[in-house]
């Protein structure tokens, strides 16, 4: 089919509330590496990865060769029945997770992952309350949705009593007119104030992304992180750290975001990037927390560990240790820092650089002193971007925030090619500024 077809089909057949982007859609048909390419033909490098997913490339040989050898054995099974897959993707896992983080619960998306994690803080705890955070999110059940400090990605009146949203440490927007570091990270103090006055004072838990993915890529701050984790234990708590998009050495340096700030969750979720494209997701945590699920209800799992998936993520695994780990991310990472921050000097309407390692962001302004948001500018980024064959992504509560996050493969020269073209296309826009 060729776009047209597609197109009309999409609008005949699907719900009308699939985000698509750009003004007219792009219908992929192949990818290679760190390329895909449209039902037309055209070519484009890749520095989105499918929303994070395609960690170690379009069309892995090795995740593929996995993905096959499984597919030719058996497809399917449950949770009602152990297979080898399952069994060996927790034990590979549990080689790269925290310390005592070695017990596992698998599922197909993040928000099942989120969801499963915050049930697991309850029935652990004894407490009922969970604390999310503004500008977060976690995905599309009513649960995830109320989870998500964002109106506009709650579909439907999403409304669950239990959750409460303290404030965000959004360093370059800081609610308190503040500025970091020298602000000791004061808004941590709202997390305790929620609590003390909008809960019962013993909470369930807390969850955090380390960084907020469609919240356009704020990260927090080491300080506010190891003060949050010390306050939600103060109150009963457990702390669920959501590694959804920061998984899998993407931040550089460690396997996993919240490494950075030298904190250890009880809970920890993951998804996208484990089995680069294959629905899987899974939850890790202590063998005493997990144990607290016994005589609690019964729980099972049609798509949980699949096999297939499971191989997936296997293969996707041994990729990671053996070619992809976090220090290399870390060192690509740094020079597309860099890069971006060369941009940001050479483009006003670039006003925050914020990230790490293959995760970064880009928010823009109309005006760097008054900080207005240029939402308009971003979507024309990104229609620009595609002219130059460059994909990439978009997010934050205020739509004007770029996210840039290629797979893990991406080299150097990769990143000089994405900026390359990100600066024509910066070129173009800039000029709706003058």
């Amino acid at each position: 089919m060729k776009t047209q077809e597609i197109l009309e089909k999409q609008k005949r057949h699907l719900w009308p509330n699939h985000i698509l982007y750009y003004s007219t859609p792009l219908p992929l048909e192949k990818g290679e590496g760190m390329y895909v390419w449209d039902v037309e033909g055209n070519k484009y490098l890749d520095f989105f990865a499918g929303i994070l997913t395609t960690s170690v490339g379009h069309n892995n040989p090795t995740v593929n060769q996995h993905i096959q050898e499984q597919a030719g054995k058996l497809l399917h099974t449950s949770t009602l029945y152990p297979n080898e897959a399952h069994v060996t993707l927790a034990e590979n896992l549990a080689e790269i997770t925290p310390d005592g983080l070695d017990t596992f619960y698998f599922g197909a998306t993040g928000t099942d992952a989120d969801e499963t994690a915050a049930i697991l803080a309850q029935v652990y705890t004894g407490n009922t309350e969970i604390i999310a955070l503004r500008h977060g999110y976690s995905g599309k059940s009513q649960m995830a949705m109320t989870l998500t400090g964002q109106a506009s990605w709650r579909m439907g009146p999403v409304h669950i009593g239990y959750v409460r949203h303290a404030m965000t440490p959004y360093c370059y927007r800081c609610p308190l007119k503040m500025t970091y570091p020298s602000c000791g990270v004061a808004c941590v103090d709202d997390l305790k104030d929620v609590i003390q006055t909008m809960t019962s004072g013993r909470i369930a838990a807390l969850i955090a992304e380390p960084i907020q993915g469609v919240g356009g890529f704020i990260t927090l701050p080491p300080e506010w992180l190891q003060a949050a984790v010390e306050i939600t234990h103060q109150y009963g708590g457990v702390v669920i750290i959501d590694e959804v998009q920061t998984g899998f050495g993407r931040t550089g340096e460690h396997w996993w975001g919240h490494q950075h700030s030298d904190v250890t969750p009880d809970i920890m979720t993951m998804a996208k990037g484990i089995a680069n494209g294959m629905p899987l997701s899974a939850v890790a945590t202590t063998p005493e927390i997990a144990g607290s699920t016994v005589g609690a209800g019964l729980t099972i799992s049609t798509f949980g560990g699949n096999p297939v998936s499971c191989a997936a993520a296997n293969g996707t695994l041994a990729e990671m240790k053996e070619k992809w780990g976090p220090e290399r991310s870390g060192e690509v990472g740094s020079h597309l820092r860099a890069g971006l921050e060369r941009l940001q000097d050479k483009y006003p309407l670039i006003g925050d650089v914020r990230g790490r390692g293959l995760m970064q962001g880009v928010e823009l302004v109309v005006d760097r002193a008054s900080k207005e948001p240029a939402p308009k500018h971003a979507n024309a980024l990104l229609e620009a971007s595609r002219k130059m064959g460059l994909l990439i992504g978009k997010g934050g509560l205020l739509g004007n925030s770029m996210r840039i996050a290629p797979p893990l493969i991406a080299t150097k020269e990769d990143v000089d090619e994405a900026l390359d073209k990100l600066d024509h296309a910066l070129a173009q826009v800039q000029e709706m500024s003058l």
